[in-house]
């Protein structure tokens, strides 16, 4: 039986992409997806809350190498 293994590797404050990149290849895992989740942030306008973008997480799926 073949080992499909996936993880989620998400590309932390302190590290750039190539970092997470690097990290993932020393835990034997190869990148098969990249994903990215808005960060949004409440903002009041007026007694009103507004949601305005305020960043980004990146999130890579690896899977394990054979």
């Amino acid at each position: 039986m073949p080992n499909n293994s996936k993880k989620q590797f998400e590309v932390l404050d302190n590290e750039t992409i190539e970092d997470c990149l690097k990290r993932m290849d020393q835990e034997g895992y190869r990148p098969i997806r990249r994903i990215e989740k808005p960060i949004f942030k409440e903002v009041s306008h007026n007694g009103q809350v507004d949601y305005e973008p305020a960043g980004r997480k990146i999130i890579f799926e690896g899977r394990k190498i054979n």
